[in-house]
């Protein structure tokens, strides 16, 4: 556990006595699992040392930014299964859903009322980042945040790294010994104390209902392609060993040919974690001959420079985090002629004249991700098409926050700034971009089978009249 578990506060543990702790409570937020989770086995090693049971808490509310059916769905669909692997492990659990803004928002500080101490998430971005700030110092007993977000624990880092080829030594230097399985220690007190009354039970059949129950966005379906919780993420876990890790260096840019993991909504809420991926994927290529470099490049180095990024950053949807070089390029073109230029509402349907964006766009709305090539040729048109860079940037995040399954993620915010230059290069100058990195529709065509992907995601599209969006 060294540089994963930080004490938030300075409150002491409350002893077990007639008015004392009961139990040591894990709340959920980011990593909401019981298998490879080192907050979990942290809070099962409290509790186990000041003799006491531990109660698993998760909960949902209704009042987060862009609530939707969504993000709702696929979180609902994993409560089942985490209360009955915390279960059979010998821990309580509960799990709150706020339904109405007008409701009591303190489920937390209730169930927070008899433990002796609080282990949760250490995660650098969306709520759980807030709540770490402001919840410690409201409470009388220990909080805990733990890590168990990366492979090499975010604490190792002392700063903010440059690009992936800082990161990537420092991060190799410690991996061996941090690619080890995590050791969950057997419960020595199961639960026995009744849930709290504000448990919501949830099961798969009453999913819908719950979700209608909401006072929350219902224009936003349920993804046609994702489905949440740990059972679910480890179908397609095995499904990447058997079918696509052979063809993933090849094939990991060819999005018509998916060849990805599609792990990454199930990532960002913590149905399976980084680790146990990493874990099989090794041993999957050892046992098999393959070569996995390249996953595991994108999956460890790639993914922890993101959490980084955002560990060291106070605002992470400002274009002033971007390099020096960044700011002043896109300070010099800031008053470059745009032509076309689409409004939000344009850009939200996928209505402009490039087939292959709003087949990206449409990627989004339907299942909830856009494959990780062409979301960066999605983000630079963005760029192109908006009246400036603080309205492109404010785009890409609001339709991330909306519809997409990996959104609000150190990886979102990273991807995205990527587009204007983070952990980039200067390139040729050019017109708005000026030397940030310019992506074009004939470069896509050149690499990648355009309308064999345009076809998977719209296979309606017939090439229809450009729409023009308002001019500058």
């Amino acid at each position: 556990m060294e540089n994963r578990v930080i004490q938030l506060n300075q409150a002491e543990f409350r002893q077990a006595s007639k008015n004392g702790g009961k139990y040591v409570l894990y709340w959920a937020q980011a990593n909401r699992r019981v298998d490879s989770n080192q907050g979990f086995a942290f809070a099962v090693e409290l509790a186990n040392r000041h003799d006491l049971p531990l109660l698993f808490y998760e909960g949902l509310t209704c009042s987060y930014l862009h609530a939707n059916d969504r993000l709702h769905t696929f979180l609902l669909k994993g409560v089942p299964e985490t209360q009955a692997r915390a279960e059979q492990l010998g821990a309580g659990y509960v799990f709150h859903l706020r339904r109405r803004k007008s409701d009591p928002d303190d489920a937390f500080y209730r169930v927070a009322a008899d433990a002796a101490a609080v282990v949760t998430d250490d995660f650098p971005s969306f709520v759980s980042r807030d709540y770490n700030h402001s919840v410690p110092a409201k409470l009388s007993i220990p909080y805990y945040a733990v890590d168990s977000s990366c492979i090499v624990p975010m604490a190792y880092f002392q700063q903010r790294e440059y690009a992936a080829y800082t990161i990537r030594p420092k991060i190799h230097r410690v991996l061996d010994e941090c690619l080890q399985p995590v050791k969950l220690p057997r419960l020595r007190h199961r639960w026995s104390l009744p849930p709290p009354a504000l448990h919501t039970g949830v099961t798969v059949d009453q999913i819908p209902s719950l979700v209608a129950s909401c006072e929350i966005d219902h224009s936003v379906p349920v993804s046609s392609e994702y489905h949440g919780g740990r059972r679910e993420a480890e179908s397609r876990l095995h499904h990447f060993l058997k079918e696509n890790l052979k063809r993933y260096a090849r094939l990991n840019r060819e999005p018509s040919a998916r060849a990805t993991s599609g792990l990454s909504p199930y990532l960002h809420f913590g149905c399976i974690s980084p680790l146990e991926i990493a874990l099989a994927v090794k041993n999957y290529a050892a046992e098999h001959k393959l070569m996995a470099d390249e996953f595991l490049e994108e999956l460890i180095v790639r993914r922890e420079l993101a959490f980084n990024f955002a560990r060291f950053t106070k605002k992470l949807d400002s274009l002033s985090n971007l390099p020096e070089w960044a700011r002043t390029t896109l300070a010099k073109h800031a008053r470059d002629r745009r032509d076309p230029v689409y409004t939000r509402e344009q850009l939200e349907s996928a209505q402009t004249y490039d087939r292959l964006w709003n087949a990206a766009q449409t990627e989004l709305l339907t299942r909830g991700t856009i494959h990780g090539y062409y979301r960066m040729y999605w983000g630079k048109k963005i760029i192109e098409w908006s009246p400036t860079h603080e309205e492109a940037l404010a785009a890409m995040i609001d339709l991330h926050d909306r519809y997409a399954l990996d959104g609000r993620d150190p990886n979102t915010y990273t991807n995205i700034l990527w587009c204007f230059g983070l952990h980039d290069r200067p390139w040729k100058e050019r017109p708005i971009f000026g030397m940030v990195r310019y992506m074009s529709l004939d470069g896509m065509r050149r690499k990648t089978a355009v309308e064999a992907y345009i076809q998977q995601v719209c296979p309606d599209d017939r090439q229809p009249e450009p729409v023009q969006g308002s001019l500058l």
